[in-house]
């Protein structure tokens, strides 16, 4: 028998890297209707003051709740540093769900030394927001962080393989990796980064575990909701932005793993 469709989740970002945690989330819930909101008039986040980067999220998420979501997905490890406690408390009865608390869990869980790196932006890092979160769940975890700002840009020109993207990648992890006491877990701290994981893997010794923080996120979605659409067949996503239509297109098509089409993305103004 078929159940009527749920409302849809509500994804936000300043930009693209969030299309990883919306992938992730489409495989672990292909039958779900998601609207994803890129706020590409007004990125980067991570240049902002803390308080912009609060007045931005809660618009944000106006906007989708305008669209009737059911949940709400921080797809953007800076939002999810400086604006999830005020998202939770202007909407106390919507999951709000942000990428850095499923990421640290999961690398507490999945390291045996409790030795744990992280790599993001240098804003993600520089706040300090993985570094809390896993000591907030291991006190005595060690944690070496480094900010790979390169890999954003290196990401969004598709520069994710190849001789290049492992030259940056050795040079960026070669140094917290050399030695004997080195991390065991390393966290993906940007949602840029997991486009890189294949380059990334190739200049890490074997026995490194890596944390995605899209597929972390996506499965804490999973735990939060109860309800899910039972519906057979793919899930529609509405596409929104706010400025740039094709770049968004262009650029998003290597985060999301699938063609995306300048034509179908509403442009909007927050």
């Amino acid at each position: 028998m078929k159940i009527d469709r749920q409302p849809p989740i509500g994804v936000f970002d300043s930009g693209v890297g969030g299309l990883t945690v919306l992938r992730a989330l489409r495989l672990a819930l292909p039958a779900e209707d998601f609207i994803y909101l890129g706020d590409t008039a007004r990125l980067p986040y991570g240049t902002k003051s803390p308080e912009t980067v609060v007045r931005y999220s809660l618009q944000c998420a106006a906007a989708l709740l305008a669209r009737r979501i059911r949940c709400l997905v921080v797809a953007c490890n800076t939002a999810s540093a400086a604006a999830l406690s005020a998202l939770r408390v202007r909407h106390p009865a919507l999951p709000v769900i942000g990428v850095i608390e499923p990421g640290a869990a999961a690398a507490v869980a999945a390291s045996q030394s409790q030795h744990i790196a992280v790599i993001g932006t240098e804003g993600t890092i520089g706040g300090g927001a993985y570094q809390s979160a896993i000591h907030g769940l291991n006190q005595r975890a060690r944690v070496t962080a480094a900010a790979c700002s390169l890999f954003v840009a290196m990401a969004e020109e598709g520069w994710t393989d190849g001789p290049i993207a492992q030259a940056v990648a050795r040079r960026y992890l070669e140094p917290m990796f050399k030695n004997d006491d080195a991390p065991d877990t390393l966290v993906l701290g940007c949602t840029h980064f997991p486009v890189l994981t294949a380059s990334i893997r190739t200049v890490l010794p074997g026995h490194i575990r890596i944390v995605d923080s899209a597929a972390t996120t996506a499965a804490a979605v999973v735990r939060q909701l109860h309800n899910v659409t039972k519906t057979a067949g793919r899930g529609h996503v509405t596409w929104l932005a706010t400025d740039g239509a094709a770049r968004f297109a262009r650029v998003g098509s290597t985060f999301l793993g699938e063609p995306l089409h300048a034509e179908r993305i509403e442009i909007i103004d927050l």
